[in-house]
């Protein structure tokens, strides 16, 4: 049978160009990828999906990268541990770890079934909602906001100690923060050569300041004896304990950071980025609390909060020992404030190719790096570092109430993997008793920083909200366009020339909007899946064009019945252009970029069912096509 007899009304097969379907497709919409210039032994050089150089990322680089992020941490979170737990700080470091290798094989199983950047908003984007999803993506941007916050207010307050204190704290920490902007504005990002440098430097460093400290407890034992059974006045163990875990949650803060660059880690090196962030945390926190404990009071500790660790080195080795730690301290803090700037750099890309945020926040400048987005969030660190007058525990309580709600969505985001994209392949798989427990505790530390200080929430509420209120207003824009519509009917019923001009020019732009394509596959499914892709299109997308593609192998004809489901839906959903393009191939990578170049669609608005155990590809091979059934 003749393919073409199947062009019925509406339905067309792909003849039609992208300018006469009434589509545009901007090679904006691909910003480009710069290509590193430092080359390590352990990276491979691959291609992207758009066949652009990649280099992928072996354990111990893809490790230092994550692992300087998360182990900046034990800089200071066991003083801040210790001023709500007294000599519990261990205790409370030691249960935060067991957290956290409960949160191992979540992150594990969601990065082996959607091996795609992005974190919890990726994972969100495709087992629910853009809406939900969205959520995800503005706590994200907040904990980034924190991140290089604490992280270069920390840095600087080291630095301040090895110069006796004469530095003016605030201006230099802004000084910092905008040095790494124009450094990223500039095109500087990192390097896996150089994360590995300092973290091995770090990692060695705070060895020898824990060997160092067990000596100095053993031959004297006296301070550790004196901080023995002490805990904050008024509070009870159990308090001590609780708010003691709950601060020093703070201490795994980080560990989502590897989620966030999945695609440039080879195969099989998530899983072990995760093991090892794991234990680095697990061994030093717990640890450094214990050396603190035994080399300085409680009330020194919590006086020196801001620079414990240099105290402590130099009661154990002297002023060179307290510039050595310093001085790494420094070192540390300011990669984790350079990840900061390119990590949310990549979240707030991807949100704008979703159609989150404004388009014109993803231009590039010169040099390839998308200066709009850094300075914007320039400005909102700054912002927040001068309306917290830099004060460590309210930066800390903003940043553990946002990566946890990161963790608990992320937990989420795992569930409804299990129940919605259960045949998505994996090879690890999260219990549902560790599951729950890990929520239960990250909800029981959000509810423990709230109580602790109720600014916290009040700080994280005032940059939260408004964020997510921007990102929803650009999410439903067409349904905000079409009130503004009717309320311009009415308002200007008496301005008719006037009322008629703005008239058109919504219509217009509600046109070119609903004129936004999407394409989806479909295997020749039955009518009830296809009518779960149409109700989730009217769901969460604003176009009204739906092109279905039903891809032939060989010479057969398209199944009589799709065509006739199709025309059903064509009835039921008469808003909607639905369309049949049959296509003879094989699905693959490369027959969805020729399709994405024809049709002016980008993969992330083409949608699949969930693939089978024998589906050939990977997710991430598929240049982020949706999967939405």
């Amino acid at each position: 049978m003749d393919i073409a007899s199947y062009k019925k009304q509406k339905f067309t097969l792909s003849s039609k160009t992208p300018e006469e379907r009434g589509m545009s497709f901007s090679q904006k919409a691909y910003p480009s990828i710069r290509r590193k210039k430092d080359r390590v032994k352990d990276e491979s050089l691959q291609s992207d999906f758009f066949g652009k150089p990649k280099i992928l990322l072996g354990e111990k680089y893809a490790t230092a990268i994550c692992g300087n992020d998360i182990t900046s941490s034990c800089l200071y979170v066991a003083a801040i541990s210790a001023s709500h737990a007294g000599f519990l700080a261990p205790v409370a470091l030691l249960m935060v770890a067991i957290v956290l290798y409960l949160y191992r094989n979540i992150y594990a199983e969601v990065g082996e079934a959607l091996p795609l950047n992005g974190g919890a908003y990726n994972c969100l984007l495709n087992t629910t909602t853009k809406a939900k999803a969205s959520i995800a993506a503005c706590m994200t941007l907040l904990s980034y906001i924190a991140t290089a916050v604490i992280s270069a207010k920390t840095s600087i307050e080291y630095l301040n100690y090895l110069f006796g204190g004469t530095l003016p704290v605030l201006f230099c920490t802004a000084a910092l923060l905008s040095f790494f902007a124009i450094l990223v504005i500039i095109g500087i990002g990192e390097s896996a050569k150089a994360a590995l440098l300092i973290f091995i430097a770090h990692i060695s460093i705070m060895s020898i300041l824990c060997i160092a400290g067990i000596i100095f407890i053993f031959f004297e034992p006296s301070v550790l004896m004196a901080n023995w059974g002490k805990i904050p006045p008024g509070k009870t163990y159990f308090e001590a304990l609780f708010f003691g875990f709950s601060v020093a949650l703070l201490g795994v803060s980080g560990f989502e950071s590897s989620s966030n660059f999945i695609e440039e880690q080879r195969r099989g090196v998530f899983p072990k980025t995760l093991r090892n962030m794991w234990c680095a945390v697990s061994i030093f926190n717990p640890l450094i609390a214990f050396v603190a404990l035994g080399v300085l009071t409680l009330p020194e500790m919590v006086a020196s909060q801001k620079y414990l660790l240099a105290n402590v080195a130099e009661r154990l080795g002297g002023p060179w020992a307290a510039m050595a730690l310093g001085l790494n301290a420094a070192v540390v803090l300011s990669g984790a404030v350079l990840a900061s700037f390119v990590g949310v750099t990549g979240l707030v890309s991807r949100m704008t190719l979703d159609r989150c945020l404004p388009q014109f926040l993803n231009r590039t400048n010169s040099r390839g790096s998308s200066h709009r987005i850094i300075i914007m969030f320039l400005f909102l660190c700054i912002s927040i570092l001068f309306a917290t007058q830099g004060e460590l525990f309210i930066l800390a309580g903003v940043y553990t109430i946002s990566f946890l709600g990161v963790m608990c969505l992320f937990t989420l985001g795992n569930i409804l993997l299990k129940l919605r994209r259960a045949k998505l392949p994996r090879a690890v798989h999260a219990g549902w008793i560790p599951i729950l427990l890990a929520l239960f505790a990250t909800l029981s530390g959000i509810l423990g920083n709230i109580l602790i200080h109720p600014t916290n929430f009040k700080y994280f509420a005032l940059y939260f909200f408004p964020t997510l209120t921007f990102v929803l207003l650009t999410l439903f824009r067409h349904d905000l366009l079409k009130l503004f519509l009717l309320l311009v009917e009415e308002v200007m019923n008496n301005f008719e020339k006037t009322g008629e001009k703005i008239k058109q020019s919504v219509k217009s732009k509600i046109a070119e909007i609903c004129s936004e394509g999407i394409i989806f596959f479909s295997k020749g499914d039955d009518v009830a899946s296809l009518n779960k892709a149409m109700l989730y299109v009217k769901k969460n997308e604003s176009t009204t064009a739906i092109t279905v593609i039903h891809i032939l192998d060989g010479t057969e004809a398209p199944p009589p019945r799709l065509v006739k489901d199709l025309k059903l839906l064509d009835e039921v959903y008469p808003e909607l252009n639905i369309e049949l393009v049959v296509k003879k191939g094989r699905f693959g990578p490369e027959l969805i970029k020729e399709l994405s170049k024809q049709f002016g669609v980008p993969p992330n608005y083409m949608f699949v069912g969930t693939p089978g155990n024998h589906f050939p590809h990977r997710i991430s091979e598929l240049g982020g096509v949706r999967v939405i059934i």
